[in-house]
């Protein structure tokens, strides 16, 4: 689950984490976030675990350092940077929940829906985005489209949910595969 660490947010999307955490644990999932005890990557945590879900961390060193690593997880990860924590979240997960966040969460959906646009896994993605937070985000990726810059059937590797009950329903049930042809690389059109 890709979410916020800033603690400047708004407190509900704290009440969205600990919903999307807890709904997690009620469907049987485990969960694999990016290890901090801080902001909404704390709050689907705790959530999570409260529920019963294991809950498996993967943070860089350097936020070790800070002192944000959430200690309670059932298994916490160390990654020398970023770089390494993406791929060892990749790697880990069966599935990919977008909450609202900041620049880190876009960095980490980008990196699965290109790979996702480019036939490299076929795992869901789904942007959990209740009050419109993401809808610049789609705005910008028509117009992307639209000029020619990404391919439109992008979109399919994509879901997009409302509510937290939804984008697990979009989680369990997707099945789209997104086939990549030599073309498309070719015509770099992610």
């Amino acid at each position: 689950m890709f979410c916020a660490s800033s603690s400047k947010i708004d407190p509900r999307f704290l009440d969205l984490a600990a919903e999307a955490g807890a709904e997690l644990a009620r469907r049987g999932h485990s969960l694999v976030s990016g290890g901090a005890q801080v902001s909404c990557m704390g709050a689907v945590a705790r959530a999570a675990r409260a529920g019963g879900a294991r809950s498996v961390g993967v943070i860089p060193e350097n936020l070790v350092d800070l002192e944000v690593a959430d200690e309670d997880n059932d298994e916490l990860i160390v990654t020398p940077d970023m770089r390494a924590r993406k791929g060892e979240m990749d790697r880990r997960s069966d599935a990919f929940l977008v909450l609202p966040g900041g620049i880190g969460t876009l960095e980490e959906l980008f990196e699965i829906w290109t790979a996702r646009t480019l036939g490299m896994h076929d795992k869901p993605i789904v942007i959990l985005d209740p009050v419109g937070v993401y809808e610049p985000l789609r705005e910008l990726m028509k117009g992307l489209a639209e000029h020619g810059f990404t391919r439109p059937k992008a979109f399919d590797a994509v879901s997009w949910a409302g509510t937290v009950p939804e984008a697990f329903d979009l989680l369990e049930r997707s099945q789209v595969r997104i086939e990549a042809t030599p073309e498309d690389y070719a015509e770099a059109e992610l």
